[in-house]
């Protein structure tokens, strides 16, 4: 399985750096106003914003040939949490599209949205 890009800096991801949680609740409404309430599944999904400034060509390329051995959000792929060096086996791209934007010369940027998947 393919591990998801690393900087020439040693970097997964830039400052500031977003991650967020979900759950699933699923509620049950009775007649009588009672309510009971199970998990969708047993443990949060994450998913991590990734954006990426001042990024030289090579750097650039190195993620656009990622994204298309992905073949965007189809693929999947490994990704290592810069938070707490977890490595969650089972990623990929939410979007199928990958805009990349040059500011100057060797100065590009690109946003990539990452989430894990449930097996």
């Amino acid at each position: 399985m393919a591990d998801f890009p690393i900087l020439k800096t040693g970097a997964v991801m830039q400052y500031p750096a977003e991650r967020s949680l979900s759950f699933s609740t699923e509620v049950l409404r009775f007649v009588d106003g009672s309510e009971q309430r199970f998990r969708g599944f047993g443990a949060p999904l994450k998913r991590w914003i990734v954006r990426l400034d001042l990024l030289e060509d090579a750097e650039l390329k190195r993620l656009e040939a990622f994204f298309e051995a992905s073949q965007g959000a189809l693929g999947s792929f490994q990704f290592r949490d810069p938070r707490d060096g977890t490595v969650y086996a089972n990623c990929s791209l939410e979007e199928d599209a990958m805009t990349i934007e040059f500011n100057a010369e060797q100065q590009g940027r690109t946003e990539l949205v990452i989430r894990e998947n449930r097996t």
